[in-house]
């Protein structure tokens, strides 16, 4: 089970949240607050999975608030403001909702929540070799071998990383400014606080985000934006 809260100021968004929730077998409502200072006494008191979070709202906003946080949960963050959505990948959130919330979208970020949760409770991995075109992951009491060319992405979890694959994913206790030092330059590339893309694996590069040969969107952080863009794409621009 995910033991969620909402945190919304308005009472329709808390109820309509929570109808949604409601729907989801493995989603446990712990609580609604309708602003941050009563969420973050409930989170000093409770274990908290999930937060469904509303970013303007009286007194502390949900972004302030999550720069509060210590231990952070999973946040799903929901908005009618959409100009925040780059902000807050940087605060590494899970996703960004826009009001109003279609239930499949909504379903789409839960998955996403439950997956990560998911991952950190296997057995922890480890990198344990690296060659020229490979890594091995210790996993589980076996050594996975990964590819270089089938890395789509890598995700910065708190104190895990999650490495996504063509065929799988593998959650290691690293940090990823260890692992990037570890892997070759000239394959990957950190496009944001939280990311790490594979470059073979880049499609296309829109203005404020990337997207993966399997269609998954990746926004850039604004302060590896510029280096990102002259060090991989402008040195291999076909010119006129």
């Amino acid at each position: 089970m995910i033991d969620y809260i909402i945190v919304d100021d308005e009472p329709l968004a808390r109820d309509g949240m929570e109808l949604n929730c409601n729907q989801v077998p493995y989603l446990n409502h712990c609580g609604s607050f309708a602003n941050a200072i009563q969420a973050h006494g409930y989170i000093n008191e409770h274990h908290i999975d999930l937060i469904f979070l509303d970013i303007e709202m009286p007194g502390i906003t949900g972004l302030d608030f999550i720069k509060t946080l210590v231990s952070k949960p999973q946040i799903i963050l929901t908005t009618a403001y959409p100009q925040y959505a780059l902000e807050s990948y940087e605060l590494e959130v899970t996703d960004y909702l826009v009001k109003p919330i279609r239930f499949e979208r909504f379903l789409k970020a839960v998955n996403k929540a439950h997956e990560y949760l998911e991952l950190i409770k296997q057995p922890e991995s480890v990198i344990d070799n690296y060659e020229d075109t490979f890594i091995y992951i210790k996993s589980d009491r076996q050594y996975v071998k990964v590819y270089y060319e089938d890395i789509l992405f890598i995700k910065g979890m708190k104190d895990y990383v999650m490495i996504s694959t063509t065929k799988d994913k593998y959650m290691t206790a690293m940090n990823i400014k260890t692992i990037l030092a570890q892997l070759p330059k000239h394959l990957f590339a950190r496009i944001s606080k939280s990311y790490i893309v594979q470059i073979k694996q880049i499609a296309r590069v829109g203005t404020d985000a990337i997207f993966l040969s399997n269609e998954d969107e990746i926004s850039l952080g604004p302060s590896y934006k510029e280096d990102f863009i002259n060090k991989y794409v402008l040195t291999n621009l076909v010119k006129r």
